[in-house]
């Protein structure tokens, strides 16, 4: 009786072979969706791009408003520090995009009640996370730049190199995109029962000094000053977890 039927599989189409006797897809149909993804992830950024290249002096502007006048020291250090700027601005344009096809991506594996949860959870991630860059643009940036221009003097004066400017812009407010995603962490562990607010405020105190040990790992200066400006905000949003996951989830 095995053999009709060993006989059958092995005289299966390849397409035919794609497919699991429970209807899931097999590896192969995983990775043809994952290289779509993909791609289409890929041209969603380099439209985005092609879109901030068109204004790329503006944002240029906006970027170079907190440290006043910039310089270039190399001949091509302006031209491929557009490029950068261009390219960074279209993957945050493209991010709603690249978070959509994550999202569909594992939507097949899903249950009807956590595909809901991640319907929301996805958009809120990408909220958090501009509003994160958005804080620490327009509120930290210009207080971290005023505190380093403090030490200049008639005898030394600051003259910052755009490509540097640039790198230290961008290492300076990405953290705070991903920290701003803490609340969403901890609500969503605190829904799932992994986590619970005796369990957080019990830990208070490490995450106070973890929160200063990562800040001074992802900042790109040493001082305490910066460290500090990543280091409050995460105590912060901590402690709207906590109230959050107390008095809303009441775990």
């Amino acid at each position: 009786m095995t053999e009709p039927t060993a006989t059958k599989t092995a005289d299966a189409t390849p397409t035919e072979a794609e497919q699991l006797d429970d209807g899931s897809m097999s590896i192969i149909s995983h990775l043809t969706e994952l290289r779509s993804r993909l791609i289409k992830c890929l041209l969603a950024v380099a439209v985005g791009s092609a879109v901030c290249w068109a204004f790329v002096e503006d944002i240029m502007h906006y970027l170079t408003l907190p440290a006043g006048k910039l310089y270039y020291l190399q001949p091509a250090e302006a031209f491929f520090t557009y490029i950068k700027v261009a390219v960074a601005a279209g993957f945050l344009l493209a991010l709603p995009v690249v978070f959509f096809h994550v999202w569909r991506f594992f939507l097949p594996a899903l249950t009807p009640k956590e595909r809901m949860v991640l319907g929301v959870i996805v958009p809120a991630s990408v909220v958090l996370f501009f509003i994160g860059l958005g804080f620490s643009f327009f509120l930290v940036l210009p207080a971290a730049l005023k505190f380093f221009l403090s030490f200049g003097d008639t005898d030394l004066a600051a003259m910052f190199s755009i490509g540097k400017y640039f790198d230290f812009v961008l290492t300076f407010i990405l953290p705070f995109g991903f920290v701003f995603e803490l609340p969403l962490i901890i609500t969503v562990l605190g829904k799932m029962g992994i986590v619970s607010s005796a369990m957080l405020k019990k830990y208070w105190r490490v995450v106070v000094f973890l929160s200063f040990v990562l800040g001074a790992i992802i900042t790109p200066t040493p001082d305490i000053f910066t460290q500090s400006m990543i280091a409050l905000p995460m105590i912060l949003l901590y402690g709207l977890s906590y109230g959050i996951v107390k008095y809303v989830i009441r775990n």
